[in-house]
């Protein structure tokens, strides 16, 4: 859909997972979502990207399937799998 904008920022890192609060607009409506991020599957399925931008990809993928009002207000991105089995074929592609 055009006119939507997601947004992904960084809260906090340590030496295994990044926290980020992700942000999806669409027109004057949006939503918020505390997401986690482990290093090691960031390393697998989007090797060289930043956590921000894959974390932006995750949403696209799932905006692809479901309304923003549907999507989990706070979840780890290793969920995703579990709801869309085709997730981590399907992200390591691009």
């Amino acid at each position: 859909m055009s006119g939507r904008i997601v947004s992904a920022e960084v809260v906090s890192n340590d030496a295994r997972a990044y926290r980020l609060t992700v942000r999806v607009r669409e027109g004057r409506s949006e939503t918020t979502h505390e997401v986690t991020l482990a290093g090691e599957l960031l390393a697998r399925l989007g090797p060289g990207e930043s956590a921000e931008a894959f974390a932006k990809r995750c949403f696209a993928f799932l905006l692809e399937r479901e309304p923003k009002e549907s999507i989990l207000r706070s979840f780890d991105v290793s969920v995703i799998a579990s709801y869309f089995p085709e997730f981590e074929r399907e992200i390591a592609r691009h």
